[in-house]
């Protein structure tokens, strides 16, 4: 019994990081048989997991914004002030670049399924403003809402084609520089 519990987790673990190589190259798009491949298991063996594509969805972006909430904090906690934020929101962008499901999750874009993405990151984002605000990085009159409005905007023209290692740069450059006092 034991057995067949640490065989399902390891399926579980296996459907997981394939389905979030797979919707990251591909997009919300791409189908769970293409996950099943990439895992090494049969399809049954991914709805057992993950009912719907929904479900899987909801399963990997809770991971990822954990891993974004969690990362923010620690920059928060062990970070400069000076430039926590920044580094966040460039790994943030930069993942965007990578991952489609990162934008996707922080616009709302490819239906996915998870309410109040923005929400979450909210809180530990608005700590790295006020954080970078007292340590006078950022300007005073910059509000949360219109960093996590950028990050957004930032995120989904990462997908954009054309878009080069360069433009990043520049792009992150122009944002940071309207942030800074």
């Amino acid at each position: 019994m034991a057995q067949l519990r640490a065989d399902a987790r390891r399926n579980r673990e296996r459907i997981l990081a394939a389905a979030e190589e797979v919707f990251a190259e591909r997009g919300a798009s791409a189908s769970t048989e293409e996950v099943a491949a990439r895992a090494g298991v049969a399809i049954g063996t991914v709805f057992r997991h993950f009912p719907t594509k929904d479900d899987l969805l909801t399963a990997i972006v809770k991971a990822l914004l954990a891993r974004l909430e969690e990362e923010a904090a620690g920059l928060a906690e062990r970070g400069e002030p000076e430039t926590a934020l920044f580094a966040f929101f460039t790994h943030v962008v930069e993942a965007a670049a990578a991952r489609r499901t990162v934008a996707d999750l922080l616009t709302g874009g490819a239906g996915l399924p998870v309410e109040g993405a923005l929400r979450r990151l909210a809180e530990p984002v608005g700590t790295l403003l006020r954080r970078a605000q007292q340590a006078g990085a950022v300007r005073a009159d910059v509000r949360q809402e219109e960093v996590m409005a950028l990050l957004a905007a930032a995120s989904q023209a990462a997908l954009q084609a054309g878009w080069t290692p360069d433009l990043r740069e520049r792009t992150l450059g122009i944002i940071f520089r309207g942030c800074r006092p």
